[in-house]
């Protein structure tokens, strides 16, 4: 069998290790000539996260590149604890956290490491499928054939629509995040330790063992738009977000003390209709983006790569691998979705 994946990111380079591993050829097809990651936004990997890396072969490097998560603590603006609970069940691999681009590139290390390519600057614009394959189609002109064309292309993706042209487009949920790194040594937090808090914004950071903080803000607000967000300067975003918490001294240092304040609408993807048809399926974010509330993205993304590659080795038809991996994966996932969107519009 062979199979192109369409998307070098969580979800397509953590498909290609098991597949590879099975006995199966595939390439990764990535659209931009360079990664395009954005080191300032960190992530948590969960529990469930962490099992499906073991099941890809991939716990060891994300371990080393990532740090431990213990626990969470949330308090309200004026610094009342609410609540604190450990993460994670004893004796189990525990949470951690690290940038996404970090995430990517030890993945796509690996992928390469195995000896599996990775084609940069290969944009899909199109897949014709006939009753023995399927012929991706690039923005170059360039085709490449194969039993299986895998959808792995992010929110956005290029993949859905072609399957479904009727496809609802991503869904804002009411909320602009803002994220970033400060360097600031001297801000109050135990390393280890998930602090939210809830106020004018929903704020979250991470103090690490390098005397850096990790910072997000979901504040609701009218819908940016991705040419708003490409033009505004990081200056203004600063802005915007300091007049917000004017009122607490603790986060305001965490938010000047940042050189690059960066943000993004939140937008979920409830419900597709059409995940496979003929030899070719979306998988990630491509099938089932959630809003950011429930940190369980990347999480998603490793199960979703672990249970196709489970259902390409075992079935011998690919239209049977894909019907076993939607019964598998869309109840749960759609579970997820339901979850962050809920979360979302209580905070």
């Amino acid at each position: 069998m062979v199979v192109i994946i369409a998307g070098a990111g969580i979800a397509g380079t953590a498909l290609a290790l098991p597949l590879h591993e099975a006995g199966i050829q595939v390439t990764v097809r990535e659209a931009h000539p360079e990664s395009s990651a954005d080191a300032g936004a960190f992530l948590t990997l969960a529990e469930n996260g962490m099992r499906a890396l073991t099941q890809l072969g991939a716990d060891g490097p994300v371990t080393a590149a990532s740090a431990p998560l213990l626990r969470m603590r949330v308090s309200s603006a004026d610094g009342t604890q609410l609540a604190t609970a450990p993460l994670g069940e004893p004796g189990g691999p525990g949470y951690r956290y690290l940038t996404r681009a970090r995430l990517c590139a030890v993945l796509q290390h690996e992928v390469q490491a195995r000896g599996i390519e990775i084609r940069r600057g290969e944009r899909l614009v199109g897949f014709e499928p006939d009753p023995c394959g399927v012929t991706a189609v690039f923005a170059d002109g360039s085709r490449a054939r194969g039993d299986v064309l895998v959808g792995a292309d992010g929110l956005r993706s290029t993949v859905r629509g072609l399957l479904d042209p009727a496809a609802a487009p991503p869904r804002y949920v009411g909320q602009r995040v803002f994220y970033g790194y400060s360097p600031d040594p001297a801000i109050a937090g135990e390393p280890g330790t998930l602090q939210f808090v809830r106020g004018a914004a929903a704020f979250g950071y991470i103090v690490t063992r390098q005397a850096g903080t990790w910072w997000f803000a979901r504040v609701t607000a009218e819908e940016l738009g991705r040419d708003r967000i490409a033009a505004g300067p990081t200056d203004g975003w600063k802005d915007q977000l300091t007049a917000l918490l004017r009122d607490d001294p603790g986060l305001l240092a965490i938010v000047r003390g940042t050189e690059r304040v960066l943000v993004t609408d939140a937008y979920d993807l409830a419900n597709v209709r059409t995940w496979h048809r003929d030899r070719t399926i979306v998988i990630g974010d491509a099938a089932h983006a959630a809003s950011p509330a429930t940190g369980q993205g990347a999480s998603m993304a490793l199960e979703d790569a672990v249970a196709l590659a489970g259902a390409l080795r075992d079935e011998a038809d690919p239209a049977a691998a894909f019907a076993v991996y939607e019964e598998l994966r869309r109840e749960r996932v759609e579970a997820n979705t339901a979850a962050s969107a809920s979360m979302s519009a209580r905070t």
